[in-house]
């Protein structure tokens, strides 16, 4: 499973010209499923997403998360970060899981966040999205599990 954290100021995702999720201060989660992933892997990564100290604290350090930050989290389902772009000119998607396994799991990663008590805001599964964002550093990290 992989999360590419981006550090925002204010993040929106629209589905067909409409909004369906938008968050102030916080982090956009591009949240790749890949086969072989569970629920026991999204946990790991969700609770590594809400512990990672991107934002900073009252010295200019990056020793704060989002909790503590008060910010939000704005997850949207990628399932390209899944890609093998190793050999050939085009991706190949065989590491992402199916959409029957990869949405359950984008699902629970979205609620587990929001009962550790984050606002948590969503785009749509497999729908053609268009994600808006001020990306405040830049910061940007890709997480692993």
């Amino acid at each position: 499973m992989i999360a590419l954290l981006q550090r925002v100021r204010r993040a929106s995702v629209e589905v067909e010209g409409q909004l369906v999720g938008d968050i102030g201060t916080g982090l956009l989660v591009l949240l790749g499923v890949e086969a072989g992933d569970d629920l026991q892997k999204m946990q790991k990564l969700a609770d590594k997403v809400l512990k990672y100290r991107v934002f900073n604290d009252e010295n200019g350090k990056m020793n704060l998360n989002v909790q503590q930050k008060g910010g939000a989290l704005l997850v949207v389902s990628q399932f390209t970060l899944a890609a093998d772009t190793n050999s050939g000119l085009r991706p190949s998607f065989t590491p992402a899981a199916l959409p029957s396994v990869a949405e359950p799991l984008y699902l629970a990663f979205a609620g587990y966040c929001k009962a550790q008590g984050l606002q948590v805001a969503t785009g749509q599964f497999g729908a053609d999205m268009q994600v808006s964002l001020v990306n405040d550093g830049p910061v940007t990290f890709w997480l692993q599990v």
